[in-house]
């Protein structure tokens, strides 16, 4: 599989999770940063994407700790990325 085809699939995964919050947090994450991710940050977000939504939107909320294997730069860069911008009021 070409790598934008893979990026195309991972695009389409966050963004059609069933879960609205991880739908926009990890959609909009793919969307702003997936094509200038490392090939093992790539990874490290497939691997996400295979875990429970309801999960990993706890682990960025913080009501539940980040398992080990998912504590990576790749979740903590997640966890600074603001998925739903404020409007800019002039």
């Amino acid at each position: 599989m070409t790598d934008d085809i893979r990026l195309k699939r991972l695009i389409y995964r966050a963004h059609h999770r069933g879960f609205k919050e991880a739908d926009l947090l990890l959609g909009t994450f793919a969307d702003a940063h997936l094509a200038e991710l490392s090939p093992g940050e790539v990874r490290a977000f497939e691997d996400l994407l295979e875990e429970q939504d309801q999960d990993i939107y706890d682990w960025y909320l913080g009501k539940a700790p980040v398992p080990a294997q998912h504590d990576t730069p790749l979740f903590a860069r997640l966890k600074a990325f603001d998925f739903f911008p404020r409007a800019q009021w002039n």
